[in-house]
């Protein structure tokens, strides 16, 4: 390996990224780029990801930016050619923010955004919903189907039976190219299917929190072994949904709307480093929360990133360390398969965390990509937990006009194959080893690594 310096210094003074209940406190000076590259490990492509300048970037396994689309995205959706009529390159993005902020509006709560588009290589826009006059608030996540419409996770305002103040009630959509709304799903009707208990359920409507299921994942399954092997619940057309401050995710039939299978809200006490096999134990705050494709590794298990962020009603017992992981689990019998943590890598635990947002997502050559958003940090893991690629984002912005203060953080990210962008992209295989003598605790250096 040769060695290369990617140290760009992103002087930020004093920078705390904090949740509810934990704050990470970072140097004020960090490398960025890709400070650690092995091209014959990992699995090479472009990296698709929003920075948090609000525009969305694709780059090479080197940290070159080889395109940039000036539109925000929570989160861009890169789609097939086989979705975008043969054309490479094309995305699913956020399109404007309304002018007019509305009360409770937030980025994390859609109450922001008046319209998503389907954008080309060029940035032009091929197809939109929503306007300044009529915004959508979309948050979190969009899909485009087979049948050539858009699945799109909502929100509004709504007066609740059982709350004492207006609810952000979420919603499902599925939005046709003329920008009709054919199907929809209120997460508010069906709270009752949700698992609470009733000191739970207390516990929710006495916290006044009007954004107080927060869903960040609204994905059809799409073929899987379990419908093969005749389980109706996991129908390919049904919508895989994630509640990030209640801690359930949950299936939504999409023919009786109902809710037919479901993981959490209350689940045994968290073993972070607890043996394969075992039930799967109290995931708080998740992102991400997916089917792995057909033809990967793993095909079919729930791959979670699972932040152990604050959430819960009541909020959810944590372990002694604020560490995130992430998590793969048999749907079928609600068993994890495989997990990562910090320690996997030979660091303490601490070292992988993020309270908030966040991915992962699995790899054809059984890596996984995992996104730790708070702090912008990407990395590619093999499935013994060795990291064999690692980038820290240098894009830098204020989430919201008001903000004092700037992040690099990274919503969602996702790897997609060079074929993907129009013919000719540049890319770069070059590995990248840091200096040791400067970054001991660095991939490839320290002395727990589990190739030392």
């Amino acid at each position: 390996m040769v060695s290369r310096s990617t140290a760009v210094s992103a002087v930020m003074g004093a920078w705390l990224m904090a949740s509810a209940a934990t704050a990470l406190a970072l140097p004020s000076s960090f490398p960025t780029g890709t400070t650690y590259y092995d091209p014959e490990r990992a699995y090479n492509g472009f990296v698709l990801f929003p920075g948090g300048d609000r525009q969305t970037h694709l780059i090479d396994m080197n940290g070159n930016e080889v395109h940039r689309w000036d539109y925000e995205s929570f989160p861009p959706v890169p789609l097939s050619a086989a979705q975008a009529g043969g054309e490479k390159g094309y995305l699913l993005v956020q399109l404007a923010r309304v002018d007019k902020l509305p009360e409770h509006a937030s980025p994390g709560n859609g109450l922001t955004n008046a319209a998503v588009a389907e954008v080309n290589w060029d940035g032009d826009v091929e197809w939109r919903w929503g306007s300044q006059q009529h915004p959508v608030y979309q948050h979190h996540d969009m899909r485009r189907l087979p049948n050539g419409n858009n699945l799109v996770m909502t929100a509004g305002m709504r007066e609740l039976n059982g709350f004492d103040y207006p609810i952000i009630d979420n919603a499902v959509e599925e939005v046709d190219p003329s920008g009709r709304v054919v199907w929809t799903w209120q997460a508010g009707d069906h709270l009752d299917q949700m698992g609470f208990s009733d000191a739970g359920l207390r516990a929710l409507k006495d916290s006044e929190d009007p954004d107080f299921l927060h869903l960040n994942t609204a994905v059809p399954l799409g073929p899987n072994r379990w419908y093969d092997a005749g389980d109706e619940r996991f129908a390919p057309d049904n919508i895989l949904v994630n509640s990030r401050n209640a801690n359930v995710m949950f299936i939504v039939d999409r023919q009786s709307g109902e809710i037919v299978w479901r993981i959490g809200p209350d689940l045994p006490a968290l073993k972070l480093n607890g043996k394969l096999g075992r039930s799967v134990d109290q995931t708080v705050g998740a992102h991400d929360v997916h089917l792995i494709p057909e033809g990967l590794p793993g095909a079919g298990n729930l791959l979670i990133f699972d932040n152990q962020g604050n959430a819960g009603f009541p909020p959810s017992k944590q372990g002694f360390f604020s560490s995130s992981r992430v998590i793969e689990v048999n749907p079928s019998s609600g068993k994890i398969v495989w997990q990562y943590t910090g320690s996997m890598s030979g660091v303490s635990p601490y070292t992988f965390y993020s309270s908030f947002i966040s991915s992962a997502r699995r790899l054809p050559n059984g890596n996984t990509l995992i996104d730790e958003g708070q702090d912008g940090r990407l990395f590619q893991v093999t499935p013994s937990g060795e990291i064999v690629w690692e980038y820290v984002s240098p894009f830098f912005g204020k989430s919201m006009p008001g903000d004092d203060y700037v992040t690099n953080q990274v919503y969602r990210a996702q790897l997609v194959d060079y074929d993907w962008a129009p013919q000719g992209t540049p890319h770069q295989e070059t590995a990248v080893m840091p200096d040791c003598d400067i970054y001991l605790a660095a991939p490839g250096c320290h002395p727990g690594s589990p190739d030392k």
